[in-house]
């Protein structure tokens, strides 16, 4: 017999206790009773929010690596190698926390933290109810495909099984069928399938295409990952980047850096917001400073979960195949743990107001943006004990201040310094 809420969402306060069974040791079904909900339920709670906070640093997991002959080379082929079933781990309750074993074990290790798949699960939430997960194109061509077939008396069963370059369920075919996804690009409505569906029409609406973007790209790369990896490595150099706008239709798009260290801002212009324009923004940035200086001081890359910095592999990845930088993501709707980066950002508002045109007032060039990124970094900073960023930079960091130089930012005299948004119109004439 099911109970009452056994239909509702996990709240917090229940994966707070999902969180308390599990470090006492207590089973899915223990935990599931508790809650009154179906074990299956806690199952998948757990292994969709579990976070990978300790890599095993052999090449496989084997039981039998202590007793290892063959020194730890491991491959499938060796005849020693017997893969690591952890019975808590891999079963239940599926994670690590509160095993005794922690501090001793060499294996993968995961955990649960209930605050952080809250967060997940609200904004799959969120993102789910936000329009039909294709583009208008992806729609198009797949209405091409699936309308003269339909018009033959073919099934959906026999269209995605015919075709399964759609990458859809017959059930999915469906759905989109049902919720006139293909009406108003191809006229297919609930009658057109050769088993129709019974129901009423719905009233003509405008439907909202919107391709979701898989949230694979963050594992290993949260902020708590990032909490991690910095105090294994104190000694390394973080830039935080961003995107500030003020159209997200025509732009311009300005990708800004934080070299947090020296203090200094650092941008560059775009005319699209894209996965592939930011990627290409982190390619010219290592042109501009050149593979050793990019791998020195942009050892860590801290950033939002915006789309357009999804393509955190090709981002990493260097033209060599090598890892040139490392990616981080903040948690969702926390900028301030980008915060340094969101304090200058206030400074280049001065410049640039929300709610311009930016080109209207004169933004549009990278030339222009060196100019107003010239202004702010000659700011002097009570932090820095009066010094500019670019003060400091030439101090401390002289290598990374001559490649300023080189491609156009330059100390500006104090009493000529300009954060009004005349700076740019002034020196358009």
């Amino acid at each position: 017999m099911k109970t009452q809420h056994s239909f509702s969402h996990l709240t917090l306060d229940e994966r707070r206790i999902i969180l308390t069974g599990i470090s006492h040791g207590s089973t899915k079904a223990a935990i599931a009773k508790t809650l009154g909900k179906d074990k299956s339920t806690i199952g998948k709670e757990i292994k969709l929010h579990r976070t990978l906070t300790y890599k095993c640093n052999l090449p496989l997991e084997c039981n039998n690596y202590r007793k290892c002959v063959y020194d730890r080379q491991c491959t499938h082929d060796c005849p020693e190698y017997i893969p690591f079933r952890c019975s808590r781990r891999d079963r239940s309750p599926g994670v690590c926390n509160g095993c005794p074993k922690w501090s001793r074990c060499r294996f993968d290790k995961y955990q649960y933290y209930p605050e952080a798949a809250h967060r997940d699960y609200r904004t799959t939430l969120v993102d789910s109810r936000e329009g039909v997960n294709l583009t208008v194109r992806e729609a198009k061509h797949m209405a091409d495909i699936i309308t003269p077939l339909l018009k033959q008396g073919q099934s959906p069963y026999q269209i995605v099984t015919n075709h399964p370059e759609l990458g859809i369920f017959e059930r999915t075919l469906y759905n989109y069928i049902e919720n006139d996804v293909f009406h108003e690009i191809a006229g297919i409505t609930v009658m057109d399938p050769r088993r129709q569906v019974s129901r009423k029409l719905p009233k003509k609406r405008t439907t909202a295409y919107k391709r979701r973007i898989s949230r694979k790209y963050l594992e290993g790369r949260t902020y708590k990952d990032y909490r991690t990896y910095i105090s294994d490595y104190p000694e390394v150099f973080v830039t935080q980047m961003d995107t500030v706008y003020n159209d997200e239709t025509n732009g311009p798009f300005i990708q800004t850096f934080k070299f947090v260290r020296a203090g200094i801002l650092f941008a560059l212009y775009h005319n699209e917001k894209t996965a592939a324009s930011m990627k290409k923004g982190i390619d010219t940035l290592e042109s501009i400073l050149g593979t050793d200086l990019f791998r020195k001081y942009v050892h860590v890359l801290l950033t939002d979960r915006g789309s357009e910095f999804s393509a955190a592999d090709a981002i990493e990845a260097s033209s060599d195949g090598t890892r040139r930088t490392r990616v981080f993501f903040c948690d969702p709707m926390q900028s301030g743990q980008k915060g340094t980066l969101e304090n200058k950002h206030i400074e280049l508002r001065y410049i640039l107001p929300k709610g311009t045109d930016l080109r209207g007032l004169g933004m549009t060039c990278q030339n222009k943006l060196n100019l107003a990124l010239s202004h702010i970094n000659s700011v002097p900073c009570e932090i820095l004990g009066g010094k500019s960023p670019l003060e400091l930079t030439e101090f401390m960091y002289h290598d990374l201040y001559e490649k300023l130089l080189a491609f156009g930012i330059c100390p500006i005299e104090k009493d000529r310094i300009i954060l009004k948004p005349y700076l740019l119109k002034q020196q358009s004439k």
